[in-house]
């Protein structure tokens, strides 16, 4: 492969979902011939038709643009080319807490067939550290490709934020890890093509070992102030007014607190790192039971609140797992409505960034003969609602009760 940044190449990008789709449709912007692999045939139907499936104003211009309709294809198998990208998820085995790499080894094994000498592979998905070297080369080496010599093999994890994702991806910063120093270069002249931030150079451990630090460092943080809520909380003292305050210290930026962690990426990772040296993560893994308990304290406090109501019935918006987005995976909100609901709650759930989950009126309508509405994510859209109608909601609802948890 070239080493020419400019020229364009043949890129068979393997999961076209959140993290690979947004990289197939900036790829074949640059002028690369993209191939978009996916197992699920809607998915490719969808490429093929110009239809994006992960929302983003900017992303669906994108996908319009005439150069992406010319350069980007999906098919559900690989084929021969001079890049391949591998964005699959790494799920987490809810029982051991260990990442699932059944897709890795998957898309792996399926791009060996059409390997040749020169290819270039990156993993784009969050990985435990020592992946590429303990899982992905001993596939490829034994078909009889030497890694760093034959096939060259990197760990580029992607940064990008649901719901602000073109500008993440062309904006952020690049991790480029590879044990050798031609592979950094191959996979940088890749991402050049269209990413604008730095491209950083490290070996692979540290490249799978650090995406892993990122989102650790948000779940402790966030673990932190979940904890100090609960602290205040049982001193009867207002937990955010109490943070606000300590904040005042030049060298204190706690975070406010929530009813949890959702996404793809906060919930899992710092399970990655236990999962590789469980003796030093200690304060990792205490941080995560902290996050994963939060939905059943929420719970807690919502059933303390409303234990004099009589069989009560709830009004419930946000179901994303964070404000303005319509992603809900690990979402903390939809949690606590299953608990409540099998406790035997009645609940009628709402968010109108949700296809399917809209209101079938308005808020205000929503709330007609309930007993309480509860706000478990922030959404612009529904605060504004909120203010403009509160008191209107409260003489519709059966008690006068609104409560909020959100950040």
């Amino acid at each position: 492969m070239a080493s020419n940044k400019t020229e364009p190449l043949k890129i068979v990008v393997i999961g076209t979902g959140y993290v690979g789709l947004p990289a197939a449709l900036m790829l074949a912007k640059a002028g690369h011939q993209v191939v978009g692999v996916d197992i699920d045939e809607n998915i490719v139907r969808a490429i093929n038709e110009g239809i994006l499936l992960v929302k983003g104003e900017q992303l669906e211009s994108i996908m319009d643009d005439p150069i992406v309709r010319q350069n980007l294809n999906a098919q559900s198998t690989p084929c021969d080319a001079d890049v391949f990208i591998i964005a699959v998820p790494t799920p987490l085995d809810q029982t051991s807490k260990t990442a699932n790499l059944d897709m890795v080894i998957d898309a792996t094994k399926s791009i060996v067939p059409h390997l040749t000498n020169g290819n270039l592979i990156i993993l784009e998905s969050t990985v435990p550290p020592l992946t590429c070297r303990n899982l992905i080369t001993p596939i490829i080496e034994n078909e009889g490709f030497k890694i760093g010599q034959d096939i060259y093999l990197a760990h580029c994890p992607e940064r990008i934020l649901p719901g602000d994702i073109f500008y993440e991806i062309v904006h952020n910063d690049r991790l480029i890890g590879s044990f050798d120093q031609k592979t950094q270069q191959m996979a940088a002249n890749v991402y050049s093509s269209f990413v604008k931030g730095e491209m950083l150079f490290t070996d692979d451990v540290t490249a799978e070992f650090v995406k892993l630090i990122e989102n650790t460092y948000r779940d402790v943080n966030i673990a932190l102030a979940n904890e100090l809520s609960s602290v205040a909380n049982s001193l009867d003292i207002d937990p955010v007014a109490a943070i606000s305050l300590a904040n005042r210290h030049p060298r204190v930026n706690i975070l406010k607190p929530g009813i949890g962690v959702g996404g793809h990426c906060i919930p899992i990772d710092p399970w990655f790192i236990k999962q590789v040296d469980e003796k030093n993560s200690r304060l990792i893994t205490t941080a995560r039971q902290i996050n994963d308990d939060m939905p059943k304290k929420i719970v807690n406090k919502i059933k303390h609140i409303t234990q004099n109501i009589s069989q009560p019935n709830f009004v419930a918006i946000g179901a994303a797992y964070k404000a303005n987005t319509a992603d809900v995976r690990e979402s903390p909100s939809n949690k606590i409505v299953s608990l409540l609901r099998a406790e035997g709650y009645k609940i009628d759930h709402f968010d109108p960034l949700i296809e399917g989950m809209e209101f079938p009126v308005n808020i205000v309508e929503a709330c007609v003969n309930k007993d309480c509405l509860i706000i478990l994510v922030g959404h612009d859209e529904i605060l504004i609602e909120l203010d403009k109608h509160e008191q209107t909601i409260l003489s519709k609802l059966n008690h006068p009760l609104i409560m909020r948890f959100f950040n």
